[in-house]
């Protein structure tokens, strides 16, 4: 079984909104996700998240601080996914989906509003900034 580190960023806007991105690949292909991404060797969690990010959805982030942990274990491709999810603060930049291979959409969805399948490691980072 192989074990996958990885980042993911949850941003809220002014208007209270998250921006979720919708996956085209597995893990949790077809579902909405927090944006995030792999860990590179030698590289700290906070730069991942940060170029992670810029990668994905073309903003710049700041981070605020750790959200929580999250693991899935998928036993048919033999992996283990941990994921290290940080609450993010929009800096600068547009929108968009700069991984169309990857993301079918990339969208703000109100915090009372979410859609209904998101990806499970996504989930728990939602319910705690709802609460926030």
């Amino acid at each position: 079984m192989q074990i996958v580190v990885g980042v993911g960023a949850v941003i809220v806007n002014e208007k209270h909104e998250v921006l979720l991105v919708y996956r085209k690949k597995e893990p949790e292909q077809y579902k909405w996700s927090i944006p995030g991404g792999k860990v590179e060797l030698y590289e700290q969690l906070e730069e991942t998240v940060i170029r992670e990010i810029k990668e994905e959805v073309n903003v710049d982030i700041r981070i605020k601080q750790l959200l929580c942990t999250a693991e899935t274990i998928d036993e048919e491709r033999e992996e283990h996914f941990v994921s290290i999810i940080y609450s993010t603060e929009l800096i600068d930049g547009d929108v968009k989906n700069n991984e169309p291979d990857k993301l079918g959409e990339v969208r703000w969805f109100p915090l009372h509003d979410l859609p209904k399948d998101i990806a499970c490691f996504s989930v728990e980072a939602l319910k705690i900034t709802k609460k926030k």
